[in-house]
């Protein structure tokens, strides 16, 4: 039986090689379990699911304090230095069906630079294989993790001036996951009360969504 003093979020990221998926990861759960730095090709290579302890202080039902736990299914980039995108495609499929294939996928979390423009072409390549991964109502499961927030700061944008001048093609993706997105600042989320802030919006996003899953299953083809 469902422990009901505790709720468990299933999240994926999602993206292209360098975004800095593995480093999100690791905010989020508030460890280094996925292998995150610099390097002339891409780092991940496989599917790795890391989970949280029990995380307290971020919400409350009927009055009560419930405790939280977050996992996370680290997955490779697209495009990859080293893998195709049917490899990547296949491998990240089979990994969401054995990790989140019975109790569901809450969200799938698309990483984009917040300090990069985001092209056309780039879009419809994120959002095509999106939609090969999670199916026709990707929109509903989906939303945007913008990281490296702190460039932009430093480049004097809030986060209202920087959708002001967002490219058209972000604009419309945005709107398209119905302006599901969150600005993530590394450096700041190792602060246990920025952390909180984070998971409440992803909360409020899978709440928004009346806390259902999409149920993954392996493909028999």
């Amino acid at each position: 039986m469902a422990d009901t003093s505790e709720m468990t979020i299933n999240l994926v990221v999602l993206g292209k090689t360098q975004t800095g998926k593995s480093a999100a990861g690791n905010s989020l759960l508030g460890s280094s379990d996925f292998e995150s730095r610099r390097s002339p090709s891409s780092v991940t290579t496989c599917c790795r699911l890391g989970r949280s302890c029990r995380i307290l202080g971020t919400m409350r039902r009927n009055g009560c304090e419930l405790a939280l736990r977050v996992r996370v299914l680290d997955t490779p980039g697209h495009p990859h230095s080293a893998l195709s995108k049917e490899q990547v495609r296949d491998t990240v499929r089979s990994a969401l069906a054995h990790h989140f294939g019975e109790e569901g996928l809450h969200l799938a979390l698309l990483v984009l630079r917040a300090d990069l423009p985001l092209c056309p072409d780039e879009s419809d390549d994120a959002v095509q294989f999106i939609q090969e991964l999670l199916g026709p109502t990707w929109k509903d499961f989906t939303a945007v993790l913008l990281t490296h927030a702190d460039k932009a700061e430093e480049a004097g944008c809030s986060e209202e001036t920087y959708l002001h001048s967002a490219s058209s093609t972000l604009l419309s993706l945005l709107s398209s996951v119905q302006h599901k997105y969150i600005f993530l600042d590394n450096q700041k989320c190792v602060i246990k009360e920025e952390r909180t802030i984070v998971l409440r919006k992803l909360l409020n996003f899978v709440r928004q969504n009346n806390y259902q899953v999409l149920l993954l299953k392996h493909s028999k083809e």
